[in-house]
């Protein structure tokens, strides 16, 4: 059974443990079964893709991984 956050799509969150660590965005996703959340410009990596209908080149495109909401402080404002 998931567990209750209390951190919702949309808040303001400041990272305060990891690689980017003192960085400020926006919640885009949370994953309740997880216990994590996906915040707009943290936790960058390249992911290779293949070519596809909407993709036609394929390549690496730049992707949010999840932060565990354990490393996320909400913030005001």
């Amino acid at each position: 059974m998931a567990t209750k956050l209390k951190i919702k799509k949309g808040d303001k969150v400041l990272v305060i443990a990891g690689d980017d660590k003192g960085k400020t965005g926006e919640v885009l996703q949370v994953l309740p079964k997880k216990d994590a959340v996906i915040v707009a410009g943290c936790k960058m990596v390249k992911k290779a893709v293949k070519p596809s209908e909407q993709n036609k080149e394929g390549g690496f495109v730049n992707k949010e991984m999840p932060i565990h909401v354990s490393n996320v402080k909400k913030v005001e404002g």
